[in-house]
């Protein structure tokens, strides 16, 4: 009966583990077309949404990307409007929009491979509720 209950106990530990690891696999899943990855700054402390615009990304990969390509910007690394000529960070193609798009759209970058795009996308604050309407 001692060894019954010993395997019923290393079977249950056992499924507990697996349940755990599907678990991490699926939190760290990747994003389709259309994911919010989260928020992170650009080069010039811009508050930005990571957005998988085409193909499916790992938002860890797709944020990390972003951070790298903003940091580049801020130590200088890039010439153009904001860092917006292409560069290379890990295998992707990073660059900025010109201002005139970004006005446009709300999209201040993209990072791109040859099957998956994120762009970075202005996070506007709500207004409070105490601000000014012109009155």
């Amino acid at each position: 009966m001692r060894d019954l209950t010993t395997a019923l106990a290393f079977t249950g530990l056992a499924a507990l583990g697996l349940a755990v690891l599907a678990g991490c696999s699926s939190a760290a899943s990747a994003g389709a077309t259309g994911t919010s990855c989260g928020k992170t700054r650009t080069g010039v402390n811009v508050p930005v949404d990571i957005l998988v615009a085409k193909g499916t990304v790992d938002c860890a990969t797709a944020l990390r990307v972003e951070g790298a390509y903003a940091a580049a910007i801020r130590a200088g690394d890039l010439r153009g409007n904001g860092g917006g000529a292409p560069v290379t960070v890990d295998g992707w193609t990073c660059e900025a929009y010109p201002t005139e798009q970004v006005l446009r759209t709300g999209y201040a970058s993209e990072c791109h491979t040859a099957s998956a795009e994120v762009v970075a996308v202005l996070s506007l604050p709500s207004p409070s509720p105490s601000a000014s309407t012109g009155s």
